[in-house]
C-alpha cells in the first residue's frame, strides 16, 4: 500500500518491477521505500507460507541471511562504546585455542572481511548437520593455514562474523540472540525481530523459504548452516525495519557505514557489516542476504534520506537490481 501523504510514489510502477513474486500460488516478496524519516511505501506480494496458504503481508518475517550481518557489527560497536571491547583487540586473546596462524587478527578485521581466516563452509563436512556458532570455532582450531595475512586482502566471510557473534556472548555475558534482544532491537520496538534458535525462540508470521521445483515449489527453508546466528540467522519483517532504518538516519551506527577496505569489486568498499558503493553517482550503503530458500536486499541512499527494501522467500531472483530498477523510478535523471 501507498502510505498516507505519499502520493508521489508510482504503484503502478513498483508493482510491474515486483509483477513475478504477486499471485498466490508462489513465494513472494515485502518491499518498503523509507524517506525523509517515514514510510512512503509498504506492500507485500505473493505467499509467506504455500503450505498453509499465508499470504506475505508487511509485518511477515524473513530470515535475513547477510543482512544480519550490519545487526552483528552494531552489537560489537555497542560493547566498543561501553569500554567493554576495542576494535583492535586480537581475537585470539578472546578464543585461545585459535591456531597461531591467527595471532595477527582484530575485531577489526573480522568486521571488514580482511582477516584472512578459513571459511567454515570450506572445511565443513558436506554432510554435517545443522552447526552453531560455537562449532564454526572448533572448525577453525584446527585449521593451520590462512588465505592471506590478516590486513593485507579481502575474502568475504562469514567465520569472521560467526566469531564475531561468540565475542558479543563471551564479553557481555549473555547469549548473542538476548544481547541484540535487549541492545538493539527492545530499544528500537523492532518487536518481532529475532535471532532465532530452533527450539529457543518463535517466529511469528513466518516467511518459508522455498526452491523452484519443476512448475511448482518445493520448502527449502533450512540448511546446515542455518543455524549459525552471527552471519545470517535474524529473522525481521519491513514493518520492523522501518524503525532499524530510522535510527540510521537519525546516526545509530554511522562508523558502521564508512568505508573501511577495498573489495574484490573496484566498485564497492567495505565497512562493518555495509558495503559501500555508487548508483548512478548517487553514494549507496547497502548489504544482500542469500541463503537457501530467500534472496533479499537492503539498501540505503544517506544524501537522499531513501531507504529501499526487499525482502523474498525464494530460492532465486536478484533483489538488488529490483532496489535499484525502483531507485529509477524514484530518481530519474
Amino acid at each position: 500500500m501507498i502510505l498516507a501523504g505519499c502520493a508521489t510514489v508510482n504503484e503502478h510502477a513498483i508493482d510491474s518491477i515486483m509483477g513475478d513474486y504477486a499471485g498466490r500460488d508462489r513465494p513472494g516478496a515485502s518491499v518498503l521505500i523509507f524517506r525523509d524519516g517515514r514510510s512512503t511505501f509498504r506492500k507485500a506480494y505473493g505467499m509467506a507460507d504455500l503450505e498453509e496458504s499465508k499470504a506475505a503481508a508487511p509485518d511477515t518475517n524473513y530470515r535475513l541471511a547477510s543482512i544480519t550481518k550490519q545487526f552483528t557489527a552494531a552489537a560489537i560497536l555497542r560493547l566498543v562504546e561501553s569500554g567493554r571491547l576495542s576494535l583492535d583487540d586480537r581475537v585470539r586473546s578472546h578464543f585461545p585455542s585459535l591456531p597461531v596462524e591467527a595471532s595477527e587478527v582484530t575485531i577489526r578485521h573480522l568486521l571488514t572481511h580482511s582477516s584472512g581466516l578459513i571459511d567454515y563452509e570450506d572445511v565443513m563436512a558436506e554432510d554435517s548437520d545443522q552447526i552453531h556458532d560455537r562449532d564454526v570455532l572448533r572448525l577453525l582450531d584446527h585449521q593451520r593455514s590462512t588465505y592471506f595475512a590478516a590486513g593485507t586482502g579481502y575474502r568475504y566471510s562469514n567465520t569472521g562474523y560467526a566469531l564475531l557473534a561468540l565475542l558479543v556472548e563471551q564479553i557481555s555475558g549473555m547469549t548473542f540472540a538476548g544481547f541484540l534482544d535487549r541492545e538493539i532491537f527492545e530499544r528500537l520496538a523492532m518487536s518481532d525481530t529475532v535471532a532465532h534458535q530452533e527450539g529457543v525462540s518463535v517466529v511469528e508470521r513466518r516467511a518459508y523459504g522455498y526452491s523452484r521445483d519443476g512448475s511448482g515449489w518445493r520448502r527449502t527453508d533450512q540448511s546446515s548452516t542455518s543455524a549459525v546466528l552471527g552471519d545470517g540467522g535474524v529473522y525481521s519483517s519491513v514493518a520492523d525495519l522501518e524503525r532499524w532504518l530510522a535510527a540510521l538516519d537519525r546516526g545509530s551506527f554511522s562508523e558502521a557505514a564508512v568505508p573501511r577496505v577495498a573489495t574484490d569489486d573496484p566498485k564497492i568498499r567495505y565497512g562493518y557489516g555495509w558495503r559501500i558503493s555508487e548508483h548512478r553517482g548517487r553514494r549507496t550503503v547497502m548489504h544482500t542476504g542469500e541463503t537457501i530458500g530467500f534472496r533479499n536486499a537492503l539498501v540505503r541512499f544517506p544524501d537522499q534520506r531513501l531507504s529501499i527494501v526487499i525482502l523474498t522467500n525464494r530460492n532465486e531472483g536478484r533483489p538488488l537490481d529490483l532496489v535499484f530498477r525502483i531507485a529509477d523510478v524514484l530518481m530519474p535523471e
